[in-house]
């Protein structure tokens, strides 16, 4: 089954729940995202091990102190895909915002210098890159007692721009399609 969650926490707690009630009990986000770490180029595919909580969809569910956690099965066969379909791949934490254009023009908002700080400290800790639905995927689903993993293609990255890096943009997402299909191909077998 192939549904679309639209943009933000909220649609994918929506969807997530709404497709578990009907059996479903394995999730894979195919998403895009942003880079944010320098090796991480446009055409990438990122696997999401965890999600850094910068939304507040996953506030109603459980505390903030509650990781964001990709399940490890779910991971794994998304990295194992990703060499056999010869992807250049990342794996790791994933920046989860609600906000597009705070990252993207966070000196024009109120609290653009907490923007700002928190993005460097991202960067700082190992974060690979930034996106809207995945730490809400991940929560709903460890509520409900469901898996879920996340491949995301990068689009680009603004931090290599910022560093004078070619910085390729990529909009072609199949390679995080056909990554998502074998590795339900390796999870069914």
């Amino acid at each position: 089954m192939v549904m679309s969650t639209g943009m933000g926490g909220p649609s994918t707690a929506i969807g997530v729940e709404e497709l578990f009630r009907t059996g479903v009990r394995n999730f894979i986000r195919v998403g895009t995202c942003g880079g944010m770490s320098l090796p991480v180029t446009g055409g990438d595919v990122v696997v999401a091990t965890g999600a850094i909580r910068m939304e507040g969809t996953t506030r109603e569910y459980v505390p903030i102190e509650f990781p964001a956690v990709a399940n490890l099965d779910v991971t794994n066969a998304l990295v194992e895909a990703a060499k056999k379909t010869g992807q250049k791949w990342h794996a790791g934490i994933v920046q989860c915002k609600d906000s597009f254009y705070g990252q993207h023009s966070p000196d024009r908002m109120p609290i653009g210098f907490e923007l700002n700080n928190k993005w460097e400290a991202w960067i700082k800790a190992g974060c690979l890159a930034s996106e809207m639905e995945s730490a809400t995927l991940f929560i709903v689903s460890q509520i409900l007692g469901a898996r879920a993993g996340c491949i995301l293609n990068v689009v680009w990255n603004q931090e290599r721009e910022k560093a004078g890096l070619d910085n390729l943009r990529c909009h072609d997402t199949e390679p995080a399609i056909k990554t998502a299909v074998e590795a339900v191909r390796i999870l069914i077998g």
